[in-house]
């Protein structure tokens, strides 16, 4: 079975969430899903919607979740020693030389990924599944490559596992023939459908036991050399979901969940805009049996001075200022419903507006992306991982890891740092509320400083290697200061002591005198 005709028989099934995808595309990003995909960029014609807190919410989440999945500054995974698999005979020694060199592989493979393209192309894909709820991301060596809904169909087991993926592509002839010199298709009937200077291109991947297999065919024949085959757990189709629905292939977008809402304001809009243009059409009217003639009024200047009575003329009014009102005050709260649901902040325009306040309003929409994150960091974050170190061990960037469960890479964005938030949330809680109620002495007598740092450096990401010092070295330089001192006090009594000492030496040879003054003269003999 050639790979076009597996991609007819599984858009079938795509077809219900491709039109889903096109609505919701349609009230925010236009450009993401278009209507037709075989149309030409010359008449390609995209709608524009009436509002724009569609395409703002796309923007505002798509880019909340770019900076929670690959934050810029820290890394968003951590590679860490497995203690069970880890040799008794290895000391802390060994465990901390073997952190630092974890935390050179950690920086060369987030230098790799701010030194490619691909946080261009995460963002984009972020968008496709905010809106259409589904995208594909191809991890070739030279970057990543986005595939939207209309240009790919996929299949899963019952556990939800890929097992087939069949992309759909147009590109030039002439790059055919650059890339693939020897490709011959005479006899083969061109695809009707396409133009005369593109071709399609299909890209067929299975699942084959513990790998994945594709090629690419064109005109239903096997390019040249366009097999190729991975690993699963180096695989670099990514297939992304949004929200993930039992017994369903595809995902379901953020869009979608409020597509009501987005109609209804897309109306609202579109009428309180022609309804306003409307109201401000100026037009005067003249009545038939006024000496006043409309051209007169027509041609007259500002402050100009004209023959006629003003109750002859009168200017038309809409009269619609109450339904205009109520259409204006439906659509602030269907504003204010899509702007909680996409998770732009509002602060209460007030003039004592705290900055606690707007924390704590932030902190609450971040909370928010915890469902959000649990099926992207499963989907991508792993996988993207898993072939990011297995192309940078290939290359040689990297040293190779051990295999088994000795090393195992944890992702520390996206859910999980949210729960770190959380933690040093209810950590500098906790420790207010002692120093409230019992005093800042307390902190002091009850809790250990140390085990307070490392809690805090742990929530926040921040490795303490070499950083916080440990309480050996506490003791080692409360010691080092103690003998210091001891030393200082020495020689400050120094002086002091040798004059004592002087003293007593002196006092001992004035006794050993009057010893010998008092003694009588011996006898000669």
């Amino acid at each position: 079975m050639t790979a076009r005709s597996r991609y007819d028989a599984l858009s079938s099934s795509r077809s219900q969430f491709l039109n889903t995808a096109r609505q919701a595309a349609n009230l925010t990003l236009p450009y993401l899903i278009r209507e037709d995909e075989h149309t030409t960029k010359s008449a390609l014609k995209l709608t524009t919607p009436w509002q724009s807190a569609g395409a703002k919410g796309v923007v505002t989440l798509a880019s909340k979740l770019m900076l929670a999945l690959l934050p810029p500054q820290t890394s968003f995974f951590k590679l860490q020693v497995n203690d069970i698999n880890l040799p008794q005979e290895l000391g802390p020694n060994i465990r901390s030389e073997l952190d630092l060199s974890f935390a050179k592989v950690e920086r060369t493979i987030m230098e790799s990924i701010a030194a490619s393209g691909d946080r261009v192309v995460v963002h984009q894909a972020l968008k496709h599944l905010v809106v259409a709820g589904n995208a594909l991301i191809y991890m070739s060596k030279d970057g990543l490559k986005l595939y939207p809904l209309s240009r790919y169909a996929v299949d899963r087991d019952g556990n939800g596992n890929v097992i087939e993926i069949v992309t759909k592509e147009t590109i030039s002839k002439k790059i055919v023939k650059k890339i693939y010199p020897d490709f011959k298709d005479e006899g083969v009937v061109a695809n009707t459908d396409e133009p005369n200077d593109e071709c399609v291109i299909y890209t067929h991947i299975k699942r084959d036991n513990n790998r994945m297999v594709w090629h690419q065919e064109l005109y239903d024949k096997i390019l040249p050399k366009s097999m190729g085959k991975a690993p699963l757990d180096a695989n670099p189709w990514l297939v992304l979901r949004f929200n993930h629905v039992d017994g369903e292939v595809y995902g379901r977008g953020r869009v979608e969940e409020f597509l009501g809402d987005l109609k209804s304001l897309e109306a609202l809009s579109q009428a309180i805009v022609e309804g306003s243009a409307a109201a401000a059409k100026v037009v005067f009217t003249v009545s038939p049996s006024s000496t006043t003639k409309p051209q007169t009024l027509a041609n007259a200047g500002n402050g100009a001075i004209i023959q006629g009575r003003p109750d002859d003329i009168g200017v038309v009014q809409v009269g619609k200022t109450a339904d205009f009102s109520t259409a204006y005050q439906m659509i602030g709260s269907l504003t204010q419903r899509l702007n909680e649901a996409f998770l732009i902040l509002n602060v209460r325009d007030s003039e004592r507006t705290t900055a606690e306040e707007v924390r704590m309003t932030q902190l609450e929409l971040e909370q928010q992306l915890g469902g959000l994150f649990s099926l992207l960091t499963v989907e991508f974050l792993v996988p993207y991982l898993n072939r990011k170190l297995n192309i940078a061990q290939k290359t040689g960037d990297i040293p190779r890891l051990p295999k088994g469960d000795v090393v195992r890479p944890t992702i520390v964005a996206g859910i999980n740092a949210l729960g770190r938030g959380q933690d040093r949330e209810s950590l500098a809680q906790f420790l207010t509320v002692i120093a409230q109620t019992m005093g800042p002495d307390a902190i002091a007598q009850y809790i250990n400083p140390d085990e307070v740092i490392k809690r805090l450096a742990a929530s926040s990401g921040i490795d303490v290697l070499n950083l916080v010092k440990s309480m050996q070295e506490l003791q080692a330089e409360q010691q080092q200061q103690l003998a210091q001192q001891q030393q200082m006090m020495a020689m400050q009594q120094a002086p002091q002591m040798a004059a004592v000492d002087q003293k007593a030496e002196q006092a001992e040879m004035q006794m050993q005198q009057q010893m010998l003054q008092q003694q009588p003269p011996i006898p000669p003999q």
